[in-house]
C-alpha cells in the first residue's frame, strides 16, 4: 500500500525512454510495455532517486494547476498501479 509517507523508486528491473514528453517503460521481468502522459512521465522522472511520495505531490501542485485533493489521489492511484506492475519499489515509512 502507497502512503504520502512512503518511500518510492522505480525497480530496477525496468527500462525506460522518453518520447515527445510522454514515458514508454519496459518491465524486463514480463516483457509487457508500459506508457505514462505528460503528467505520468514527469512523475516517473521525480522516481529515478527515491522520494518520499508527500514530496512528489508538493512538486506537482508547483507545476501544475491541479487542486491538492485531486493531485494527491492521481498521484496515489498511479503509484499504486506502477507497484502492482512491479515498476517501482515502495518502502514503508516505518521501513529501515
Amino acid at each position: 500500500m502507497v502512503s504520502g509517507r512512503s518511500t518510492v523508486v522505480v525497480a530496477k528491473e525496468q527500462v525506460s525512454c522518453d518520447l515527445a514528453g510522454e514515458a514508454a517503460i519496459l518491465n524486463l521481468k514480463n516483457g509487457v510495455y508500459y506508457g505514462l502522459d505528460p503528467v505520468g512521465a514527469r512523475i516517473w522522472n521525480l522516481l529515478q532517486e527515491p522520494r518520499i511520495v508527500n514530496e512528489i505531490g508538493e512538486a506537482l501542485l508547483k507545476e501544475y494547476d491541479v487542486e491538492s485533493d485531486r493531485c494527491e489521489s492521481d498521484l496515489l492511484a498511479l503509484l499504486q498501479k506502477l507497484a502492482a506492475e512491479g515498476l517501482i519499489e515502495v518502502k514503508d515509512e516505518t521501513a529501515a
